[in-house]
């Protein structure tokens, strides 16, 4: 397994590859002057299970872009397979049509994945479950609420209450409230 973390989270990439106990492989991200990224893997990839890391969260233009040339550069590179490890997948609230003229955005994105070179995607939390269907490579979409449910149950919270921030948020936020024996509330 070979491990090459995106620029965009450095402490997390170097945390992961220390609790799977494996070195951050080496690769050269860097920008040209007029901002267009260089991608370089600084090791061979030949025939290797690579994964790439990439959170998306701060500049998701950017760090989706930096992502699909990883992806590339690998494939171009004979990696055996590429595995996309993307927390938090961008544009997941996007994932139908709500008003005319509308993209799906979240199926460009696993669309620009699988064009890009990824075979296997591994996810955070989806916005929602048919995200996983815009797929046509395997698509694991881990679910943290047990992980949360867990560390709440330890604080023993009295009257604990699960808060959806908006209507379409009350699904996931009515299945941890159920989880952790809490009450709902959503915001309006």
């Amino acid at each position: 397994m070979h491990l090459f973390a995106g620029s965009s989270h450095p402490v997390l990439a170097s945390r992961l590859a220390k609790a799977l106990a494996v070195q951050l492989g080496k690769i050269t991200l860097k920008k040209f002057s007029c901002g267009e990224h260089y991608i370089r893997f600084e090791e061979s990839v030949r025939g290797r299970d690579v994964y790439l890391l990439q959170t998306s969260t701060r500049a998701p233009h950017e760090d989706l872009l930096e992502l699909f040339l990883m992806c590339q550069a690998a494939k171009l590179s004979f990696a055996k397979t590429v595995h996309v490890v993307l927390p938090h997948f961008p544009y997941s609230r996007q994932d139908r049509v709500t008003e005319p003229r509308e993209p799906i955005s979240a199926k460009l994105i696993a669309h620009l994945l699988e064009e890009s070179g990824a075979d296997h995607v591994i996810t955070l939390d989806l916005h929602s479950d048919q995200i996983q269907g815009f797929f046509s490579i395997p698509a694991d979409a881990l679910d943290s609420r047990p992980i949360f449910n867990e560390y709440f149950r330890k604080k023993k919270l009295k009257d604990p209450v699960v808060v959806a921030p908006d209507v379409g948020g009350a699904k996931r936020a009515k299945k941890f409230a159920t989880m952790l024996g809490a009450g709902l509330a959503i915001m309006h």
